[in-house]
């Protein structure tokens, strides 16, 4: 069993993953702060029933999607403005930390992903339902294993795999759809339609 004052030496080394998640689920800066607020206040208060050994960092993952679900859904169907501040967290330049320059080889996928805007690859994952996004940013954002996503999401592995492979291959046709848009790629052959 652990105690409080362990709580800010452990679990501050997570705010800024915990922020950053905070951000692609609510879409902006206000209420990304809110919920890492709420996430912390909610850690900090459960944190003596937090079993040593545990994933501290999936607890608090847990945590925040909760928190999410419960209270932020609600609002962000309502209509809201974009902050262009929140975009520097989708660049996607930032999140594979530069491969692009680890090869001066400029291939087809090259051209195409500096072709496709950041803002069409935030506006592709948002438009993916919550059940198949969520799992997504969890495993190709944030890093987390299917069996971490589990709790995370408190859903069963075989639910998170199901659920990945639909959202990836959802944001596969979406992308696939604005290259074909954009002249980036030939309209054949096409990626497999979604029906999920």
């Amino acid at each position: 069993m652990a105690n409080q004052e362990d709580f800010e030496r452990l679990a501050m080394q997570y705010a800024g993953e915990i922020y950053s998640h905070a951000l692609r689920l609510t879409g902006n800066k206000t209420d990304a702060e809110d919920l890492v607020q709420e996430t912390f206040l909610k850690g900090y208060r459960g944190f003596v029933g937090f079993e040593s050994g545990s994933n501290l960092r999936a607890w608090l993952y847990r945590i925040a999607t909760n928190n999410y679900i419960n209270g932020y859904r609600a609002k962000k169907r309502r209509p809201e403005t974009s902050d262009i501040d929140s975009m520097g967290e989708w660049a996607l330049h930032q999140r594979i930390g530069g491969l692009e320059k680890a090869s001066a080889e400029v291939t087809p996928e090259s051209i195409v992903m500096e072709s496709i805007t950041d803002a069409a690859v935030k506006a592709a994952l948002d438009a993916l339902p919550d059940e198949f996004k969520q799992p997504v940013l969890l495993a190709d954002v944030d890093g987390f294993s299917y069996r971490e996503i589990a709790e995370i999401l408190e859903i069963p592995i075989g639910t998170v795999m199901s659920r990945l492979s639909r959202g990836r291959k959802r944001l596969e046709v979406a992308l696939f759809s604005l290259a074909v848009e954009r002249g980036l790629v030939e309209p054949n052959p096409e990626p497999e339609s979604v029906n999920a």
